[in-house]
């Protein structure tokens, strides 16, 4: 992890609709924040929770039960995939 001393700060600007401003100015005040803390704190936590969200597998309950019963309950194993599994082995490791 960096140190506070070791990040480096770098400008953002972007152009918002004047309503929008005072929302985020009124939001900011609330919270006793300045606009750009609270504007930034808050892109930056909307980003890691789009991020995360990209990163979980979302399975309906049915997939769940599927996936749960293949690795409780798995299927045998094919029989051309036992015999390409064997001559893998024989060239990788020959006897």
């Amino acid at each position: 992890m960096e140190h506070v001393e070791d990040i480096k700060n770098a400008r953002f600007e972007a152009r918002i609709a004047e309503p929008v401003l005072e929302l985020l100015r009124q939001a900011a005040t609330l919270q006793g924040r300045s606009l750009s803390d609270f504007v930034v704190s808050s892109a930056r936590e909307a980003a890691e929770e789009a991020i995360a969200r990209q990163e979980v597998i979302q399975l309906s309950l049915a997939d769940q039960q599927r996936f749960a019963a293949g690795l409780t309950k798995p299927k045998a194993v094919a029989k051309p995939l036992k015999e390409a599994a064997k001559r893998h082995r024989n060239l990788v490791e020959p006897s």
